[in-house]
């Protein structure tokens, strides 16, 4: 699947099929900006999962994974944390857009919590959820994570490591999950060892795991990074997760 797919182009193709569970683009607002994530749901009692996406905006890989897990009994939130229409292709858009982020780490939360929010007036099961996360989206996580969220767990694949200065994983809650590629340029092993670390010293319950030859973004389909092997142990072992999580 094209990743450059657009979202509205994606759910039309996703309208005819015959799958019984159908996701929706969500309009919502955080602090009066305007966002638009998409919204999957097989049961009112079915646990939910915030998938917070990469650097380039809520698109059809996100929808696809939230499908996914929607197939497996769970509900999706996939929120959008650059603003409604706001898909970056280029580089240097990706990197303003994630930068701003970066440096302004209450928005992020304000963001994922306002994504919660939304999700729960859709009827979604809020006491029951964890977040997950790519790329950008797995530094948001655990940016989510150290704020001391309620969530049951949260989850990165290929994800942002780094904790900024100032800050410690003494408030996190819920379990952690850790999936990375050995062979990542823009995420280190020494960035690996250093959160293990921090999560060992505060006592949080985590799970941290590495995939031989694995590069950066090993998950995205139709790249020159995807490895099938890499992609196929670590979402198992994110479904094993989920299944583990003392709902």
């Amino acid at each position: 699947m094209n990743k450059r797919m657009t979202l509205g182009v994606l759910l039309a193709v996703m309208s005819l099929g015959a799958n019984a569970t159908e996701g929706r683009a969500i309009e919502y607002k955080v602090n009066d900006e305007a966002y638009e994530g998409y919204y999957i749901s097989p049961s009112e009692e079915a646990p939910l999962v915030l998938l917070i996406h990469d650097w380039d905006g809520l698109t059809d890989y996100e929808v696809k994974r939230a499908q996914m897990l929607a197939e497996q009994g769970y509900a999706v939130f996939a929120a959008d944390l650059f603003g409604a229409g706001i898909r970056p292709t280029e580089v240097k858009d990706k990197r303003q857009h994630t930068g701003e982020l970066y440096k302004d780490r209450q928005k992020m939360r304000d963001l994922m919590n306002g994504a919660l929010q939304m999700a729960d007036s859709l009827g979604a099961n809020t006491d029951k959820s964890v977040a997950l996360g790519y790329c950008f989206g797995g530094a948001a996580v655990l940016e989510l994570a150290r704020s001391g969220s309620d969530m049951k767990g949260f989850a990165t694949f290929h994800g942002g490591l780094k904790t900024p200065e100032g800050q410690d994983y003494s408030k996190a809650k819920g379990n952690i999950l850790v999936l990375h590629g050995a062979a990542d340029a823009a995420i280190s092993m020494s960035d690996f060892a250093v959160l293990s670390g921090e999560l060992e010293k505060d006592g949080v319950s985590n799970e941290m795991i590495v995939y031989s030859g694995a590069p950066h973004a090993f998950t995205v389909y139709g790249s020159d990074n995807y490895r099938q092997d890499a992609d196929f142990k670590s979402w198992q072992r994110f479904l094993t997760y989920l299944d583990d999580v003392e709902w």
